[in-house]
């Protein structure tokens, strides 16, 4: 019995020594994960932000390109009917969106909505204007109309979009 007692005795600080020792390295293991975590995302966080950045300048480019004060007046040309001056707009449309399309896994999903919706309204925009004209109308009338529509809208969908992305941005920042 006095074995048992002596060994008891020792067994027991012995015991908590080790549960002692445990702790402490596991307290010191966990801060060295948790400060490579932190490193790692700092890293990630230097190369994923000024890629993020350029994706929301080249989402405002995108914007700044298919406005129709802007569109128009690049690709504008009397000598063109309104009806090849209409495809014309939409293939460029087109083209501006398929070539930014990968912006949009930098950006939030309600920011890219919105670009995405924007795009689709000077679409319609375009659609509508073309539908009233004639087979003799050239660019210029076509322009015209689209310019008369894009002034009776509500609001500026270029603009306002701008804005959204623009506030994105600066908090981001």
């Amino acid at each position: 019995m006095e074995y048992l007692t002596d060994l008891i005795q020792i067994l027991i600080p012995a015991g908590l020594v080790l549960y002692a020792v445990y702790l402490v390295v596991r307290n010191f293991l966990q801060k060295q994960f948790d400060a490579q975590l932190i490193g790692l995302k700092m890293k990630t966080t230097d190369t994923v932000l000024p890629i993020r950045l350029q994706a929301y300048e080249r989402t405002c480019l995108l914007l700044e390109r298919i406005s129709p004060n802007n569109m128009l007046l690049r690709l504008s040309n009397p000598s063109i009917n309104a009806f090849e001056f209409q495809h014309l707009l939409l293939n460029e449309i087109g083209e501006e969106l398929n070539h930014n399309l990968s912006q949009q896994v930098y950006m939030s999903d309600e920011a890219w909505q919105r670009v995405r919706d924007t795009v689709n309204i000077i679409i319609a925009v375009i659609q509508d204007a073309s539908q009233e004209m004639k087979a003799e109308n050239n660019a210029i009338d076509l322009s015209q109309t689209i310019f008369d529509k894009m002034m009776k809208l509500e609001s500026d969908p270029i603009g306002d979009t701008l804005s959204f992305v623009k506030n994105e941005i600066r908090q981001v920042f």
